[in-house]
């Protein structure tokens, strides 16, 4: 809860803290990294601290954590940091860094908003922060004890590697030792790590695309990004017979409870969707189901074979296919959800590129599905935090 002696100061200077985050939150990853280099090798990302987007996720996150505050000083917006405590959890963040992070991001705040920052002010920001901090640590505890083991990351042994669609790869792998595995939920992820051919470890989050219920090996399916540093390894090095390291399944935007669904994704999107099918499949479950789904061309759709023969497999689920290349008996063009017969009470999952799922939930509101029915799932830094979620 926000104190009422720090609330007015929040209020008064959240716009100005506001539009200065795009000057405080690179200080900051310039001070954090000067001090520990090392926490480059295996926990933040290279390439998103290059392109600037950690540096935005950041910045977002304290603006939208902020912004609740203000708008509900007795709440503390659950949703914004189940999805960040998901990915701290996945990456293996512990209660002390958030010490070092408080050092180094208030010693940033203090020279970019030195020219009007008091003690008073100074002290209602670090409320802020250790409500947000002291509230993911809570989290994030819990999230570690619920897992099969106390390791952050596993050898697993790649053990088959097969073409998905044109440009993407599905990875099957087994555990290469003897530790307990969790089973994980249809729609979650494991982080992969791999060294780079500089030396550097890095990791990323990949949603596992079938069997999450399996303790005997995982399955998730990555697209080449050429512009990025972790998939091109995967692709390219990784061999049938080698190990990577994973993290244990973490997510929160899971297939629960029964009822009608609809999955609206596009591209590589459609991973966690395809792992709920195949969950749905698995148990049985003949719920009305709606797949919706955008791609380049059916050539370029990762997981065609696996949800088409799942759709089928589902009494009462259907599919609408939007394509950029004109095909007969698909839809052209980007997808739309005017003209659809969408269920009735459904819930609806969204994942895709962030322009995508936010037109979707634009369109979806539009089209009388409430807003706390509508659940995203964003690969990479969460640039949607600041926003609606």
């Amino acid at each position: 809860m926000l104190s009422e002696k720090s609330r007015p100061l929040i209020v008064a200077t959240l716009p100005l803290v506001g539009s200065r985050l795009g000057a405080i939150t690179p200080n900051f990853y310039r001070r954090l990294f000067a001090a520990h280099p090392e926490l480059l090798n295996g926990l933040f990302s290279r390439a998103n601290q290059s392109n600037g987007e950690q540096q935005k996720a950041l910045a977002g996150s304290i603006a939208g954590f902020a912004t609740a505050l203000v708008a509900h000083p007795e709440l503390l917006p659950e949703q914004m940091l189940s999805r960040i405590a998901h990915k701290h959890t996945s990456l293996g963040i512990t209660e002390d860094q958030y010490q070092v992070v408080y050092r180094h991001l208030f010693d940033a705040i203090a020279e970019e908003l030195a020219d009007v920052i008091t003690a008073e002010i100074a002290e209602a920001w670090s409320e802020v922060y250790w409500l947000m901090a002291n509230a993911l640590i809570k989290i994030e505890k819990g999230l570690y004890a619920f897992q099969a083991n106390d390791k952050i990351w596993m050898p697993w042994t790649v053990v088959e590697k097969n073409q998905a669609g044109t440009d993407s790869i599905t990875f099957v792998l087994e555990p290469a030792d003897d530790t307990a595995v969790t089973i994980a939920r249809p729609g979650q992820f494991v982080s992969v790590r791999v060294a780079l051919p500089d030396g550097l470890l890095q990791c990323r989050q990949y949603s596992l695309s079938a069997d999450v219920e399996s303790i005997s090996r995982r399955i998730f399916t990555t697209k080449r990004d050429d512009g990025g540093e972790v998939s091109p390894v995967l692709h390219r090095d990784v061999k049938v017979g080698d190990a990577v390291e994973l993290s244990n399944p973490y997510g929160d935007v899971t297939l629960d409870g029964a009822g009608p669904v609809v999955f609206a994704t596009a591209g590589i999107g459609c991973t966690p969707s395809a792992s709920a099918l195949r969950a749905l499949v698995t148990a049985g479950e003949d719920r009305e189901v709606l797949v919706l789904h955008a791609e380049k061309n059916l050539e370029a759709w990762a997981l065609r074979d696996q949800m088409t023969a799942d759709i089928e497999s589902i009494d009462g689920a259907r599919l609408q296919l939007w394509l950029e290349e004109p095909t007969a008996g698909f839809h052209t063009g980007f997808m739309s959800l005017e003209g659809l017969d969408l269920p009735t009470d459904a819930s609806m999952y969204v994942c895709g590129p962030l322009p995508f799922m936010k037109a979707m939930r634009n369109q979806a509101i539009e089209a009388g599905i409430p807003s706390t029915k509508i659940h995203y799932e964003v690969f990479g830094p969460d640039l949607w935090l600041a926003g609606t979620n």
